[in-house]
């Protein structure tokens, strides 16, 4: 019984780190001009690592859509609306591309995931 217990605790301890792991963030925006961007710590995402990442998209225009796609992951707000819209993805391996559909030959931008 007390092997039991203790071995219990052990794994409780164990997990602990793992519950209290905080998602990453992504920060995206569209607007208020014909701008669009995704950003991790501040810095434009270029290469992130394969896992779960929390995404928070704020859409100040109403002509534009954010649009995120890639292995596994078909996001977007809507056209017409404005706000923050928040998303968790899990990335994969790949080549991941954000657009605004509207205006997809100028509002584009992609990342990589390891």
């Amino acid at each position: 019984m007390k092997i039991a217990l203790l071995l219990a605790t052990i794994a409780a301890l164990i997990m602990v780190p793992f519950a209290s792991a905080e998602t990453e963030t992504l920060k995206g925006t569209v607007g208020p001009g014909f701008t669009i961007s995704l950003k991790y710590d501040g810095k434009a995402a270029k290469t992130l690592k394969a896992g779960t990442y929390k995404v928070v998209v704020s859409d100040k225009s109403s002509i534009h859509d954010f649009h995120l796609t890639g292995p596994g992951v078909n996001k977007k707000t809507s056209v017409g609306g404005t706000g923050s819209t928040t998303w968790t993805i899990k990335l994969k391996k790949g080549t991941y591309k954000f657009v605004c559909d509207p205006h997809a030959s100028v509002m584009k931008g992609s990342f990589k995931v390891t």
